[in-house]
């Protein structure tokens, strides 16, 4: 099979490939190079690595008609919402723009292909203190970075409906692990915690996430990749029912670290709450019994375990 990723220097993208290298695929991974990629996320060797923005139309129409993907995994976005507050335009440029892109050079594959694209959970905007986002939960995105992934989203759907484009969206809640970029949230904490630096939490910190470790979430992707006909025209809501607030996911870290490391600060002194961020978003929360019933996929690694190895990994990075 050949598969194509976007994005595959990144958190996701990267942790995907690791994974996916594991199989008798033959990989091309087309990634634009930005802040937030580092080339040394991809370990494994059998794999062509091609910089390229999916924004550049004729570039990405090329590598895709001479490559003849059977698959194609999107993962290829900006995605952190401070940056798209204060930069609106560079999300949209990618995450949609970029997207009609691979759209429009796809539709002109001959073959029998599958495009599976990845997005969030943050198109749904936000919850009360109860339920859950679903596969039939409506949109109503918030931020300048849901809006754009919101955006494709539809983009997908419009072209599925209006062309018969073979795809299957993926809505996941936040991911964590390896190979993260350290502006996010957990990496933040673990190295600050390290560091002997204060870490930052919006407001009260109270806003809640469903957090699922990314090789969880890879293995999902990978179930999708080979069930295509199962799957081809579905949306599936991933997550792993592990919610905290930011200010319990904070203290929870800094308390593993405290009681597994010699370090000669409390961590948890190190918290520091700073003005909230605009247009935050209270909660969200996966139901992801759709997969688990319709594909077998449930996770595999509880929070203790899977952060663990995502402390040892930043510790090690340091």
């Amino acid at each position: 099979m050949k598969l194509l990723v976007t994005g595959g220097y990144g958190f996701i993208g990267s942790n995907f490939i690791n994974l996916a290298s594991e199989s008798d695929y033959e990989i091309i991974n087309i990634d634009k190079v930005t802040y937030a990629a580092d080339k040394d996320n991809i370990r494994v060797e059998n794999i062509a690595n091609i910089e390229a923005d999916i924004a550049e139309y004729s570039s990405i129409e090329k590598i895709i008609l001479d490559f003849q993907p059977d698959t194609i995994v999107h993962f290829a976005a900006e995605s952190h919402v401070d940056h798209s507050i204060e930069n609106p335009y560079v999300f949209l440029n990618t995450n949609i723009l970029g997207t009609y892109n691979l759209l429009q050079a796809c539709s002109k594959l001959e073959n029998n292909f599958h495009f599976i694209h990845i997005s969030t959970d943050e198109v749904f905007g936000e919850l009360g203190k109860k339920g859950f986002f679903n596969e039939k939960t409506n949109y109503d995105p918030k931020s300048p970075y849901s809006a754009s992934k919101a955006s494709s989203d539809h983009l997908i759907r419009a072209w599925q409906n209006t062309y018969g484009f073979p795809a299957t969206i993926v809505n996941c809640c936040n991911n964590y692990g390896p190979n993260q970029h350290k502006e996010k949230l957990i990496p933040k904490i673990i190295t600050n915690c390290f560091s002997n630096k204060n870490i930052p939490i919006y407001g009260k910190g109270n806003n809640v996430r469903d957090w699922i470790f990314v090789e969880d979430f890879c293995k999902a992707i990978l179930l999708i990749l080979e069930n295509k006909e199962s799957v081809l025209n579905e949306t599936f809501c991933i997550g792993a029912n592990q919610e905290f607030s930011n200010v319990e996911l904070t203290e929870k870290i800094c308390s593993i670290i405290n009681d597994n490391f010699s370090l000669k600060h409390n961590c948890l002194d190190l918290i520091t709450h700073v003005d909230d961020r605009l247009g935050h978003d209270f909660r969200y929360a996966i139901d992801a019994s759709k997969i688990r019933k319709n594909l077998g996929w449930k996770p595999e690694y509880s929070f203790e375990e899977a952060i663990m190895q995502t402390i040892d990994y930043y510790k090690g990075s340091l």
